[in-house]
């Protein structure tokens, strides 16, 4: 009786070490404004390369005024020359059309 009452007194805390509660996952989404700077800098983007196309002028991403100065503030630079770069590049490889600006 002894060795039983011993061996599930060494087991119980075994039994319990298992158990846990799954933690909760949180997931943010990026606030508007880094959301909107980067949609605006795709549109942006890709009507410079269509621009660009249409006078036959070479594909050159970094002589655009506004990707050289994003019309965003200081701290959605960033997001705004990466959704540019994006539009620019998917106008000259033909992918998607740029989103409109009301989504």
């Amino acid at each position: 009786m002894k060795k039983w009452i011993a061996l599930s007194v060494l087991l119980l805390p075994l039994s319990l070490a298992g158990c846990s509660h799954p933690q909760p996952v949180a997931v943010y989404a990026p606030p508007p404004p880094v959301v909107d700077a980067a949609r605006q800098g795709y549109h942006d983007g890709f009507e410079a390369a269509r621009r660009d196309v249409a006078v036959g002028r070479p594909p050159r991403l970094e002589h655009h005024p506004r990707f050289r100065n994003p019309p965003v503030p200081p701290p959605l630079f960033g997001d705004y020359r990466r959704g540019f770069k994006d539009g620019y590049n998917a106008f000259l490889h033909q992918g998607p059309a740029p989103p409109s600006p009301g989504i």
